[in-house]
This record gives C-alpha cells, structure tokens and sequence, in this order.
C-alpha cells in the first residue's frame, strides 16, 4: 500500500492508538497524533493497561522517561497486545545509558514487538554494534547504522526504522529510505517520539512496512512544509501541527521514498 493510500485509511478509521510514552512527550505525541488524523490515549496505570490494549488499534511503547511501575505496565501492556494481536511499537530511548534501561529495553523487545524506531546510535546498540549515542541524542549516522536495523530485522522479525538525517526502514527483506524533513526538527523536544506514536496509528490500519513508510513519509512532508514559514523551533511546532492536518490523500510525495 501506498502512503498516500495509507494517509486516505488512517483518515478514514481514525483508529485509536494506545501510548505508553514519556513525561516530555506526552503533549506533543498526542497532537500530532490527532492532527495526522489518528486517536490518542496516554495510558499507563498497571491497573488498567492490560484492559485498555485490546480495545485499541495499536500500542506504543517509549522507554524516555523510565520508572520501575512504568515499566511493569510495558511488560503488561506488551503481553496483552500479544494475545490480542494488537500491533505494538517500541522506542527504546537512551537504553544504553544505563544498565537499568538496557534491561528493560531488551525484555521489551523480546516480546516481539511489530515494529522497532530509534535513532542511529539506539539500533546500532541495540544490535550490539557499539554505537557513539549520548544521552537521548545519537552520535552516529543512518548509514552507520544501516546493517545493524537489517540484522535486528531478521532476528526479531519487526520492521525495524533508524530516524535521522535521512530515514531507513526494513523488514530483513525489503528496505527503504526517506528523504525530506528539515535541520531544524531535532531541534524540537520529543518530535522523534511523537513519530513512533504516529507510525502507531499508521500500524492500526496497513501491515507495519507500509505502515513505517507511510509515516516517515507523512512527518518528512509536513516538516518540509513547515519549515517555508518559520523563524525558529517554537513556530515550527505549530506549522508542523497545522502541515500534518492540512496534507490530503493524494499530496504527499512519494519520490522521496527509494526502496532497495
């Protein structure tokens, strides 16, 4: 499926989607959630995660601001997303940088989640390739971390997306590359954790490739847009808001996905 096909079913369903994300994110995961044309809910309490994922289209899980009960309600939440066939995603923020987050990040991942996002220097670690991450932020490239997504792929069976300069995306078996965005989005907090909670609702409606393509796809449109009319990082929020909403089925620009 196409994302412009993808974009007219996301609006269509309007599905919702389930995020266990972080106390940074929350805000703007949920708006440019909604103003993609999905539905958020930010649920994490252990007492009703596990009541909550089978009524939801998909689960997004996101690591950022991590606590003991948080992370019982990942493990809950994960587990029952399983058993109902809920697709789910995890963002495995900074995991390397402590020894408390990489073990919570690599449970996670070995309940099998449909679909894996992180930043260059997060995939590259995850795959136990080094990596020179700092913090939230990475310090490596796409490109570098290109053979490690592939090999997490393969090995977990989940789409795995590196984000960065350019975005990859990969089954094991098929990859693609997404060029556009702006230099100015990493300068906005939790923008690439508003992303995994897009490709959530993405993941609801079409298969998790088709899904992270058409996501990466949407937020590179809108943040090309966005970036014509802005002065700097706190109007760019809201013309990045407004770029999502405002992109119909049909507008986005396919060429800039190049798939190998």
């Amino acid at each position: 499926m196409t994302p412009n096909a993808a974009l007219y079913t996301l609006r269509d369903q309007s599905p919702l989607v389930h995020c266990i994300t972080n106390y940074v994110a929350m805000n703007i995961a949920a708006n440019v959630t909604l103003a993609a044309g999905a539905s958020p809910a930010m649920i994490h309490a252990i007492e009703e995660v596990a009541d909550f994922v089978p009524i939801s289209g998909s689960l997004t899980i996101n690591i950022g601001t991590l606590s003991a009960p948080w992370a019982n309600a990942m493990y809950m939440a994960a587990k029952a997303a399983n058993t109902a066939t809920v697709p789910w995603l995890l963002d495995p923020v900074a995991h390397f940088a402590t020894p408390y987050r990489s073990g919570v990040a690599r449970e996670l991942l070995n309940l099998k989640p449909a679909i894996l996002r992180g930043n260059a220097s997060e995939i590259m670690a995850l795959a136990g390739a080094g990596g020179d991450g700092k913090g939230v932020d990475s310090g490596d490239g796409v490109t570098d971390a290109k053979t490690s997504a592939i090999t997490l792929a393969r090995d977990k069976a989940c789409v795995t997306i590196v984000t960065g300069e350019q975005d990859f995306v990969t089954d094991g078996a098929r990859h693609a590359t997404i060029a556009g965005g702006d230099a100015i989005m990493p300068r906005v907090t939790a923008l690439g954790c508003a992303l995994t909670a897009l490709t959530g609702g993405y993941a609801a409606v079409v298969p998790p490739l088709e899904a992270a393509v058409a996501a990466l796809t949407h937020f590179a449109h809108a943040g090309e847009a966005a970036s014509k009319q802005v002065n700097g990082p706190g109007s760019f929020v809201v013309a990045f808001l407004d770029a999502l909403h405002a992109v119909q089925p049909g507008e986005l620009d396919e060429a800039r996905v190049s798939w190998a």
